[in-house]
């Protein structure tokens, strides 16, 4: 199949290119339906649920860390502690204060 890319107009064009795109999504969706297929009936062969077979751990989620430093010119603005430095921490450090002095 040949198409001349030349004779389409822009919004032609554009059209032709959506429906590349949702063609190779769909190829990439049908052959990963066709791989958990076969790795289900392995994994039936063999005694097993392919869910048995790939449950990880559960994930360990953390909870947000609460805010130990605040602004002292806008109590709004606060940091965990964790992580790059605020601009204000920075402004605050340089200007003589201490982490201890921004502390909530």
């Amino acid at each position: 199949m040949t198409i001349n890319l030349d004779n389409l107009s822009l919004k032609e064009l554009k059209d032709l290119s959506a429906q590349v795109a949702k063609a190779i999504a769909s190829f990439e969706d049908r052959k990963k339906q066709e791989a958990i297929s076969v790795l289900e009936e392995k994994a039936k062969s063999l005694g097993f649920s392919l869910s048995e077979l790939v449950a990880a751990a559960p994930v360990r989620k953390r909870k947000p860390a609460s805010a130990k430093y605040a602004n002292p010119a806008n109590v709004a603005d606060t940091w965990t502690g964790r992580g790059r430095k605020p601009r204000w921490v920075e402004a605050a450090l340089k200007a003589g204060k201490s982490l201890h002095d921004l502390l909530i």
